[in-house]
């Protein structure tokens, strides 16, 4: 099925894009959620009408990841969590830990932006990238220590 999206869809395409995807992933995600229209001649016309407001407001969104992305490189957040005998973590450290780390600091992001490739599980600094747009990354730094009153 061809559909054209309305949103910037993560693995699949742009804002205005036509893409091919498999029925039931249109029916029951694409569609109801609003990201896509089918691609009939109508629809097609009227993206072709609102190319320029999503033009302006592409443009918008990314001057204020871009300021998102100033404010999140400015920013250190440290994790304090249990550790054994040999400076291993009882559990990890997961986005949502850092998600509540970022709100405590006054910057509300999605846990889903934050990319970990697994989650941390020792003491030290890592740089965490957060994708605020398509063409914006910001890195956090977060830094994992142990809870006063251990080591």
């Amino acid at each position: 099925m061809q559909v054209i999206l309305r949103e910037h869809v993560d693995n699949l395409g742009r804002r205005g894009e036509i893409v091919k995807v498999a029925d039931g992933y249109a029916r029951n995600y694409l569609l109801p959620r609003k990201l896509a229209l089918l691609a009939t001649e109508g629809n097609k016309k009227q993206i072709e009408r609102e190319r320029g407001k999503f033009v302006v407001k592409e443009a918008e969104e990314q001057k204020v990841a871009e300021a998102m992305a100033e404010r999140l490189g400015a920013l250190d957040i440290a994790i304090a969590k249990k550790v054994g005998e040999t400076e291993a973590l009882y559990g990890s450290v997961t986005t949502a830990d850092i998600a509540d780390a970022l709100a405590a600091k006054g910057v509300e992001i999605d846990r889903r932006k934050l990319h970990l490739s697994e989650p941390i599980k020792r003491l030290g600094e890592f740089d965490v990238p957060v994708r605020l747009h398509p063409d914006v990354t910001a890195h956090v730094k977060v830094r994992v220590v142990a809870e006063s009153g251990q080591k």
